[in-house]
């Protein structure tokens, strides 16, 4: 099953946590630290035990008793991450993949129901592929542009450049994950979603030793 179609028959929790896991990903574009977005993880695993247990729906902006609210948790990640408009002038690689993970940050639903999250999900979806197209030394300037992105997203998977393969195989794997495990997918899905900040992380480190 493509990408496309996974996001298309997910439920409100895996695309909340597909839209995370990207923008989780993204976070060294964003001068954050690695715990910067756990309250929002913490946020989907509590109203996921809600739900288990029969104390709650597992929708909607709130949580299980006692847990994290997602709304709170999106607009606290705000406060600390988010710089409107585009940030600075950079027109370089770098600079339009920093700009591509703000407006993830910037576009995350304070509500979670599955028609924002969809939406969400999606865009999250396309921008961190774009953003490790951007970033790939390896990729050609003409071979793997948007429309390639689209292309990706649909199953045209020949001649990926590696870092936008590794991310697709990261997408697809975790909206698996959840589908397949409801709310006990969640911790994998963090798992794979760190590993591939690790991976961005050494790539943008590696970039800036370059240019120094």
């Amino acid at each position: 099953m493509s990408l496309v179609e996974l996001i298309a028959q997910a439920d409100e929790r895996s695309l909340a946590a597909s839209g995370l896991a990207c923008l989780d990903r993204c976070v060294p574009l964003l001068g954050g630290d690695d715990e910067i977005l756990r309250p929002l993880w913490a946020s989907l695993a509590e109203s996921g035990a809600g739900s288990e247990s029969g104390s709650g729906s597992g929708t909607g902006s709130g949580s299980a008793e006692g847990g994290p609210d997602w709304g709170e948790c999106v607009e606290q990640a705000r406060a600390k991450l988010y710089v409107p408009g585009t940030p600075g002038a950079d027109a370089s690689a770098e600079g339009e993949a920093v700009t591509l993970a703000h407006r993830m940050l910037g576009a995350a639903p304070a509500e979670r129901t599955a028609e924002n999250l969809r939406e969400w999900a999606d865009a999250c979806s396309v921008a961190a592929l774009q953003i490790h197209r951007l970033l790939d030394a390896t990729a050609g300037a003409g071979s793997e542009g948007a429309s390639s992105v689209t292309a990706r997203r649909e199953g045209r998977t020949q001649d990926m450049s590696p870092l936008v393969a590794a991310e697709l195989r990261r997408q697809v794997a975790i909206l698996e994950l959840l589908s397949a495990h409801g709310p006990a997918g969640l911790r994998q899905a963090r798992e794979l979603s760190t590993e591939g900040r690790r991976v961005l992380r050494a790539v943008v480190s590696r970039r800036a030793r370059g240019r120094a």
